[in-house]
C-alpha cells in the first residue's frame, strides 16, 4: 500500500510514522509513505500556497495550482482513491478502513489548512473523509489517524491476525474486558471464568460482555450489529 499526503507541514509526521507497529510496516515495506508539500510545487518566487477569498470573509484559502501539481506529479497506480481531510467529509470508522485496506493499492491525502480549500480541488478528489464532528487546525491528524488504521489491517503488520477478529466495532459490538497477571490486584480479581481454562464458557462470558459494555457505552451500534 502507497500513502501519498499532501502537506504544507511534511515534518509533522516524522515521529509518528516511524514508531510502534506502523514503523515497523513501513521497514518492512508493507506500506510506503511518500510526503509532497504543495509550497514545493509553486512557480513563484514567494513559493505562496494562499490567498484570500472571494466574495470576502475571515482567513486563507489553499490555492488550487499546488494542490494540482503535487498531485499531478504522484505516480498513478491502477487502484488510486485521491482524499481530502476535511470535517465536512464522511466520518472514519473501522468499516472504512477495512474497505480501504482491501480496495486500493494508493491512498493520495490531501491535508487542508487555514479556512479552507479551494473548491475547484473536488475535481481531483475522490471522497472526503472526517475525522470526527470537530474542527482542528488541519488535515494532518486525520491522515495519521487514517494511515494507522489502514495500516494495521495489512498482512503482515499484525503478528496474530486473529487477534484482530474480536476488537471494538469489528463486529457491530465494542471489545470484551481483558486481564492478565496477577489474578488478585489491590482486591481487584480477574473473573473466576477467566481462569477456569473452559474455552466454551470464556467465549459465551466474552460476548455477554461485548453486548453489556455496548449497551452502556454506545447504545447506537446496537442496530448496526448482528449478535
Amino acid at each position: 500500500m502507497r500513502f501519498d499526503i499532501i502537506t504544507l507541514f511534511p515534518d509533522f509526521f516524522g515521529s509518528p510514522l516511524n514508531s510502534g507497529l506502523l514503523g515497523k510496516a513501513f521497514d518492512q515495506h508493507i506500506a510506503k509513505v511518500n510526503l509532497v508539500n504543495p509550497r514545493d510545487c509553486t512557480t513563484d518566487k514567494h513559493k505562496k500556497v494562499d490567498d484570500e477569498s472571494y466574495g470576502g470573509g475571515v482567513g486563507m484559502v489553499l490555492k488550487p495550482e499546488p494542490i494540482f501539481a503535487a498531485v499531478e506529479s504522484l505516480p498513478t497506480l491502477s487502484r488510486r482513491e485521491v482524499i481530502l481531510l476535511t470535517p465536512q467529509g464522511e466520518r472514519m470508522d473501522q468499516k472504512l478502513f477495512q474497505y480501504l485496506a482491501t480496495e486500493y493499492d494508493q491512498l493520495v491525502l490531501i491535508c487542508g489548512h487555514y479556512e479552507g480549500i479551494d473548491e475547484r480541488v473536488q475535481h481531483l478528489v475522490n471522497r472526503e473523509i472526517s475525522l470526527g464532528d470537530f474542527v482542528l487546525t488541519g488535515g494532518e491528524i486525520p491522515a495519521l489517524a487514517l494511515i494507522n488504521g489502514v495500516v494495521r489491517l495489512l498482512p503482515g503488520t499484525v503478528g496474530k491476525v486473529e487477534s484482530l477478529a474480536n476488537e471494538s466495532f469489528e463486529s457491530g459490538l465494542l471489545d470484551y474486558p481483558h486481564y492478565t497477571r496477577p489474578a488478585n490486584f489491590r482486591g481487584w480479581k480477574v473473573p473466576e471464568v477467566l481462569l477456569s481454562g473452559n474455552h466454551a464458557e470464556i467465549a459465551k462470558w466474552r460476548h455477554q460482555q461485548q453486548i453489556q459494555r455496548t449497551k452502556s457505552r454506545r447504545p447506537d451500534l446496537l442496530g448496526q450489529s448482528d449478535f
